[in-house]
């Protein structure tokens, strides 16, 4: 019978040592709604489970210098509940909260959903467009990377055996800087994005973009950063040339599958139109500050 080996430690090196030394496959836990299913279904038998949320530092919220910190199993319900951090990233909070039930919101976590490594991962094109890095603790200490680079293809990351992710740093927006995030699902909850579309921009006073990133999910093995698209944006206002030669970029960028859940060129086209949607709302949220 199938019987895991689980593991709550308290610290960093006490988590590291455990998945360095641990026997057959390890997992990290920090929310679990993903890890738990996959274990039950069978798709996953890990041998040992690391709980990093009693290792202080994993769960919370706190605003520093160089930006907001977050904890890497801090739910998904905590974040939206963070009236700093939400009103400084709207566009990173909306995502993470796209993450299933409310139920389901107590416990999933941006570490959960950046490593599950899923294509479709809402939370990750919001934490991508807005310069989100991921501090990854491992047996040579901690390193920090920016987010796009954890996921390597569909279930795979970039970390080591012995690592796993301790903290997001989010970085502080100033002036006329503002995110957005927009998916398309079949249903009008609960689903897996088909495509996902984050976008941050920066204006100066007149309503030009100086500055910009724009994120796609589910159109490529992982997460896309798409500098064409972000190119479209730069100096001009978002008026309908702008807009068309941003939809053009997004469209050109995909590379996704046909599935029961949408064909490639379906995929495609709502990538545009996504993106379009996407960047008007960061545009007028930017203006607003």
């Amino acid at each position: 019978m199938y019987s895991p080996t689980y593991a709550a430690p308290t610290t960093v090196d006490e988590a590291v040592g455990l998945l360095a030394n641990a026997s057959g496959s390890a997992r990290v836990l920090s929310g679990g709604t993903d890890l738990i299913i996959q274990m039950r279904s069978g798709r996953l038998r890990p041998q040992t489970i690391v709980d990093i949320k009693n290792i202080a530092g994993t769960i919370g919220i706190r605003e520093e210098a160089d930006g907001w910190h977050v904890g890497a199993a801090t739910p998904g319900a905590e974040i939206g509940e963070n009236a700093g951090l939400c009103a400084a990233w709207p566009g990173v909070t909306e995502a993470v909260q796209l993450i299933g039930s409310t139920q389901v919101q107590g416990r999933a976590s941006f570490a959960g959903n950046l490593c599950n490594a899923s294509p479709a991962g809402d939370s990750v094109p919001g934490l991508v467009a807005a310069g989100a890095k991921a501090v990854i603790a491992g047996k040579n200490g901690k390193r920090t990377i920016p987010v796009e680079q954890v996921p390597v293809s569909p279930g795979r990351t970039s970390l080591a055996a012995d690592e796993f992710i301790y903290e997001f740093i989010i970085p502080k927006s100033s002036g006329k800087t503002a995110d957005a995030y927009l998916r398309f699902i079949p249903r009008t909850e609960m689903d897996i994005a088909v495509v996902g579309c984050g976008v941050c921009v920066t204006l100066d006073n007149n309503g030009v973009c100086t500055a910009a990133k724009v994120s796609l999910g589910a159109v490529a093995p992982t997460v896309l950063v798409v500098d064409a698209a972000a190119k479209a944006l730069i100096g001009n206002k978002l008026d309908d040339a702008t807009l068309a030669k941003l939809d053009a970029a997004a469209q050109a960028a995909c590379n996704p599958i046909s599935d029961k859940r949408g064909t490639i060129e379906f995929r495609t086209k709502v990538a545009g139109v996504l993106a379009r949607r996407t960047a008007a709302i960061a545009f007028s949220r930017a203006a607003a500050r």
